[in-house]
């Protein structure tokens, strides 16, 4: 069983939904703790259109959208980070009226940030050790195999990361090496050997052997999202899947509260799954983190007390196949304190 550290899920990481009313307004949680979010990253669900990622590193005056390769955009959709949810203006990205919306909402350090010398890159870090999420800005020296610091002890899980200045690629590591993926497209890992990411403790190794721009150039302006698996409360990973409706079942060691996933070995979407757009089994909400397409409903997966459960043969999540995913608890299988949870 998975003793865990956080007793509350909600407390780190949580995911609200709105109906736009073209007027500024609050969304608030409705999780046991309150949440001040750091990371915000918003779909609207009913219509195509962009993802949308707002950080209190970055300020609220800049935007990224994960589904393209854009640089920033100098533009603010949300006018405050609260202390149980955040505040938002009437731009339609975000609030026209009518249309719905979800927001994942990751805690860092409330706004608070600290300068790392631990790389050879001076970076501004805001870090939450206990839920192992860490936001790290930096500007690249153009020096290839430089590392810049991402303020967790140990070494990163996964990063994802983004060149703020140009357009370029949404890069994904896990594993540490010259396999990667990329958020704003549905490709295969390759054998990217233009840029990537190491793994060393404290540090994110940057090497650019083709294209530094990717993750060091000269003078650029990066952000990178760093997590760290905390046992009972995320959980980063590979499955395989086996092309039955009875689908594989991919241990987390929690009930989810949400789920990425990514086909590695072939093309495949970024499927996104949550507890607060589907209350219930099977979970068949999914919103596409390379498009921006609508939200569209398919019988993919159920979420149980201890991980989930594939119910389909969707090469997407279920094929002969490898796939990456990340997840994130509702609540532990077992507390703390060593209690299992209730059933629900």
């Amino acid at each position: 069983m998975a003793y865990t550290t956080i007793n509350d899920p909600s407390a780190h990481f949580q995911t609200a939904i709105w109906t736009g009313n073209a007027s500024n307004r609050s969304i608030t949680n409705d999780g046991n703790s309150n949440l001040q979010p750091d990371w915000v990253w918003t779909k609207k669900r009913n219509n195509a259109q962009n993802h949308c990622v707002t950080d209190s590193n970055r300020g609220l005056g800049n935007i990224l959208f994960p589904d393209v390769t854009d640089a920033e955009s100098a533009t603010q959709l949300l006018t405050s980070f609260d202390s149980d949810g955040f505040s938002i203006n009437t731009n339609a990205l975000i609030n026209e009226n009518s249309e719905t919306y979800v927001g994942w909402q990751w805690k860092a350090n409330g706004g608070s940030t600290s300068s790392n010398s631990d790389g050879n890159i001076t970076s501004t870090v805001q870090a939450n050790a206990t839920a192992g999420f860490s936001i790290v800005t930096y500007t690249g020296n153009g020096t290839d195999g430089h590392t810049v610091g991402h303020g967790l002890s140990g070494e990163w899980d996964v990063v994802i990361l983004k060149n703020r200045d140009v357009n370029d690629y949404w890069t994904v590591s896990a594993t540490g090496t010259n396999q990667v993926l990329l958020l704003h497209d549905n490709v295969n890992q390759a054998n990217h050997s233009t840029a990537y990411m190491t793994k060393s403790s404290g540090v994110i190794g940057l090497v650019g052997a083709g294209d530094l721009s990717m993750v060091n150039g000269n003078g650029e302006k990066y952000v990178a999202y760093v997590f760290k698996e905390i046992k009972g409360y995320s959980r980063f990973g590979n499955y395989k899947g086996n092309a039955a409706s009875n689908g594989a079942f991919v241990y987390t060691g929690f009930r989810p509260s949400w789920v990425m996933a990514k086909r590695t070995d072939g093309t495949g979407n970024w499927m996104m799954f949550d507890t607060t757009r589907d209350t219930f089994n099977p979970m068949d909400s999914y919103v596409v983190a390379h498009s921006n397409q609508a939200e569209a409903d398919f019988n993919f997966v159920d979420f149980l007390a201890n991980g989930f459960k594939l119910r389909h043969t969707s090469s997407h999540m279920n094929g002969d196949a490898t796939y990456f995913y990340m997840a994130f608890a509702e609540h532990p299988l077992v507390t703390g304190t060593g209690t299992p949870t209730p059933a629900r």
